[in-house]
């Protein structure tokens, strides 16, 4: 398990996790300038391009699609999914910022370009522990829409003073948060395993297979991240979750009823 803070990103390439690592995925943010170009071509790993921020126009196999994004928090993201080998060009029209995620893959399929109403979107949490583990969660694609893929990848909202990753839970697959806050003076509280990591604009966490990992927001403050899972060989995410049995009391019909409250007066 890691975290990182990469602080202000740099023109070009800002590198988070490597394929070397136990994540077992290349992942970082590009920042391009205006009219800026730049070309993609890896011929062992499958590519997800998501946009953060910006216009873009992005090219593959004599095709092109524009990309565009004001708010991470209220708008559902482009993202383009390529396998190995595929010539992916990037025409920045206005200064933007991409998230980039790689695997190794040698299956081939067809590129697919998510608009964001393609992308599955749900409210978790709203209606249970008095409202303080609510969240948006966005699922761009997983193993039931892109089973030819190595990879997992969605984003999920905190909701200010509130809570995500809950209940307490782990998964064998390695999985990667990117986070980003919606004020610079923002933070929250990450947990890896039994370690606890304070969350800024551009920080991200590692997750080992086996480690739970819940996180919060600070009241008045929103924080986005992205979720990126990489499947194992013959184990895929398949929405795996296992709940730490000592927190499974939360999921109990009446378990609201067994949370102390303050008196009213």
């Amino acid at each position: 398990m890691r975290f990182g803070r990469l602080g202000q990103l740099k023109h070009g390439y800002n590198a988070m996790t490597t394929r070397e690592s136990d994540m077992l995925m290349d992942i970082g943010y590009q920042e391009m300038d205006e009219n800026e170009i730049v070309e993609f071509e890896d011929p062992l790993q499958e590519t997800a391009f998501v946009i953060t921020t910006g216009d873009v126009e992005i090219c593959w196999n004599g095709k092109k699609e524009l990309m565009h994004r004001e708010s991470l928090l209220d708008e559902n993201p482009y993202c383009l999914h390529v396998p190995h080998g595929v010539k992916v060009v990037v025409k920045a029209l206005k200064k933007s910022e991409l998230l980039i995620q790689k695997t190794l893959n040698d299956r081939d399929f067809e590129p697919v370009f998510y608009r964001p109403k393609d992308v599955q979107a749900d409210v978790f949490g709203g209606g249970v522990w008095q409202g303080t583990a609510e969240r948006t969660v966005r699922t761009i694609f997983d193993y039931d829409n892109a089973p030819y893929s190595n990879m997992v990848n969605g984003e999920v909202i905190m909701t200010p003073g509130c809570w995500t990753g809950y209940t307490p839970h782990n998964h064998p697959q390695p999985e990667v948060y990117t986070y980003k806050v919606d004020r610079p003076q923002g933070f929250g509280c990450a947990f890896i395993g039994d370690n606890v990591f304070k969350i800024e604009d551009n920080t991200w966490s590692e997750i080992s297979g086996g480690y739970m990992h819940p996180q919060c927001a600070a009241p008045g403050y929103a924080i986005w991240y992205s979720w990126m899972i990489r499947h194992l060989d013959g184990d895929p995410w398949k929405k795996t979750r296992n709940d730490l049995p000592e927190h499974t009391w939360l999921l109990e019909p009446d378990a609201d009823s067994k949370i102390w409250q303050p008196h009213k007066k």
